[in-house]
């Protein structure tokens, strides 16, 4: 287990017992359920809205009851995963499965107060490159789609790949669009816009895609550099602080989780896999961070903080302060 020095803060003054974190019980093969579910008990703001619904609303359907029972367990001890796959209906904890497709599934059942933290909108908008008639389609999501390359002599980079999901896509030859109003297929394009930013931006590395050879699924291995900090389209910037990570293929692999803590116990980031619980040995600053990620093959699953806006006052004697105030 992990020590470390803890200040009150707000509604979680006493966040865990002896000021440690703790681990989650694998109840067979469910290290994909434990690593999203320390990821959501790690982000503070999540973790205070579901206990904000329950305290609210005795009769909630909602899994937030479920989620803030495991939280308050989990600030005194090492917990049971036993109340959130039944309301998952999950009924074989032997079997493997996909952290990304649970961690939708929770948010899913998750109320909206709470959801919409990790909530975003993206407008897509489809023009004739004929008449010039242009569609709108916007929709929600909780994380954007990284397809990673299927040729992997070098790294991926996940920079160039949130770039790459934002550009315009043509629509050419055999890839024409049918525009109502020319009646006929035609050359098109295809823009993607952000018109919400989440206050947690999650990004999800396709590494398993279906082989139709094999009938089954296959990971891609390939190697990924992760930024620290992200800017996404509209200049917002977000700051990396948990990533889940799997090794292994689909169906004999495991998943674990590291997230920085936001507790007052400064940059530390913590490693949780299954009950074993670990603070890493360094207090990884950006440039660290960027070695600790970079070539790695196992990340999944990046989770970003949007930066808030933060207002400096200074005399005109003062010299600039860096607006890098991030550790």
């Amino acid at each position: 287990m992990s020590k470390g020095k803890s200040k009150g803060r707000g509604r979680d003054s006493s966040f865990t017992k002896d000021n440690q974190f703790y681990g989650l019980r694998n109840q067979g093969s469910t290290s994909y359920l434990n690593s999203v579910l320390q990821v959501l008990f790690m982000t503070e703001e999540f973790r205070e809205a579901v206990k904000r619904h329950t305290e609210d609303n005795s009769n909630t359907t909602h899994i937030d009851r479920q989620l803030s029972e495991l939280f308050d367990e989990l600030k005194k001890g090492p917990a049971e995963t036993i109340g959130i796959t039944d309301k998952l209906g999950i009924r074989s904890v032997n079997k493997q499965s996909d952290a990304a497709e649970h961690f939708e599934k929770i948010l899913a059942l998750t109320s909206p107060e709470a959801s919409k933290i990790f909530q975003g909108n993206l407008v897509h908008t489809t023009e004739c490159l004929k008449c010039h008639n242009r569609t709108c389609e916007e929709g929600k999501f909780w994380h954007l789609p990284l397809p990673l390359e299927d040729s992997c002599t070098q790294s991926y980079s996940v920079e160039k790949g949130v770039a790459e999901f934002f550009q315009t896509c043509e629509l050419k030859g055999e890839n024409q669009l049918y525009c109502n109003d020319c009646s006929e297929k035609w050359d098109a394009t295809i823009e993607c816009e952000m018109k919400h930013h989440p206050d947690i931006l999650t990004l999800l590395l396709k590494r398993f895609q279906f082989d139709y050879h094999y009938m089954s699924y296959t990971k891609n291995n390939c190697a990924v550099d992760v930024p620290y900090t992200l800017e996404v389209p509209q200049g917002q910037i977000y700051d990396l602080y948990a990533f889940v990570e799997h090794v292994g293929s689909l169906k004999s692999g495991h998943y674990t989780a590291t997230v920085k803590s936001q507790d007052g116990r400064g940059a530390r980031w913590y490693n949780f896999c299954d009950l074993s619980v670990e603070q890493l040995n360094q207090n990884l600053k950006v440039d660290n961070m960027k070695n600790f990620l970079s070539g790695s093959s196992s990340p999944y699953l990046l989770f970003y903080r949007k930066r808030k806006a933060q207002v400096l006052k200074r005399c005109k004697h003062q010299r600039p302060v860096d607006q890098q105030l991030y550790s």
